[in-house]
């Protein structure tokens, strides 16, 4: 079975208004790369359901929990790793975050060295025009964007 994650795409506006939040990937491997963004998502932990664990990852990345409201499935979206990341969408207009507070990982650096540092998971987050958003975010999760598009 492959790797599973799951994520929460804000979204407001509509036609070519519409905009998604997307972050962007911490760390050095993610620094120079022109697709680092993504759909704020993770792994669910054991037992847990897809959207709680797409609300949760949305928390610890963004640093504040997500918006009220009612998320609506959008479907399973397979990136060019194998994983396969069920995405929720929701309306959220009035949604801002003055600073991303992400959750941390230990990276080993450099590869194979014993010495580990802790980087966010994400970096930066904003609300991006939708056609802008298809050129950043990893090329697995355009899918997810034009599905959010055929829903409007």
């Amino acid at each position: 079975m492959p790797p599973r994650s799951a994520g929460l795409l804000l979204h407001r506006g509509t036609g070519e208004a519409l905009e998604v939040f997307i972050a962007h990937m911490g760390g050095p491997f993610w620094r120079r790369r022109p697709r680092a963004w993504t759909i704020p998502k993770g792994e669910p932990v054991d037992g847990e359901d897809t959207l709680a664990a797409a609300c949760r990852e949305f928390a610890e990345e963004i640093g504040t929990a997500p918006p009220d409201g009612v998320p609506e499935l959008l479907g399973e979206f397979r990136q060019g790793s194998g994983k396969v990341v069920t995405v929720y969408a929701l309306q959220a207009p009035a949604f801002s975050v003055d600073v991303v507070r992400s959750n941390t990982v230990a990276l080993e650096l450099p590869r194979g060295s014993g010495r580990f540092v802790d980087v966010p998971e994400v970096d930066d987050a904003r609300w991006t025009p939708l056609d802008v958003a298809r050129g950043l975010v990893v090329a697995g999760q355009v899918a997810a964007l034009d599905a959010l598009v055929a829903r409007a």
